[in-house]
């Protein structure tokens, strides 16, 4: 299943502070659509389902829907703050292959 890296935790948990949402989880999603075929989609959710995955991670709650775990198995969400890069990406050794962007892949 998807893991956080631990700044992608920290980043998460000051979000939810920013936000006053400490009951909240992360949820994250793959749907279709983007141009390599499937998406990711994160969000910060209160509604979960009895079958939805629940990880934590420290403070962070992260769900993933039934449909999207088997995609995201071995996945990674990682925060990345540089000159260069600047946001959450996942490294998903399930994605042959990605499109430019790097929020779309198949």
């Amino acid at each position: 299943m998807i893991t956080l890296t631990d700044v992608a935790a920290k980043k998460v948990a000051e979000l939810l502070a920013e936000e006053g949402a400490q009951d909240l989880a992360l949820r994250v999603s793959v749907k279709s659509g983007g141009c390599s075929g499937f998406s990711y989609d994160m969000y910060f959710d209160g509604d979960i389902a009895a079958d939805d995955v629940t990880l934590t991670f420290g403070d962070v709650k992260v769900v993933v829907d039934p449909a999207s775990a088997p995609m995201l198995e071995g996945a990674s969400l990682d925060f990345k703050n540089s000159l260069t890069e600047q946001g959450f990406s996942i490294s998903n050794p399930n994605a042959q292959r990605s499109c430019g962007c790097g929020k779309s892949f198949s």
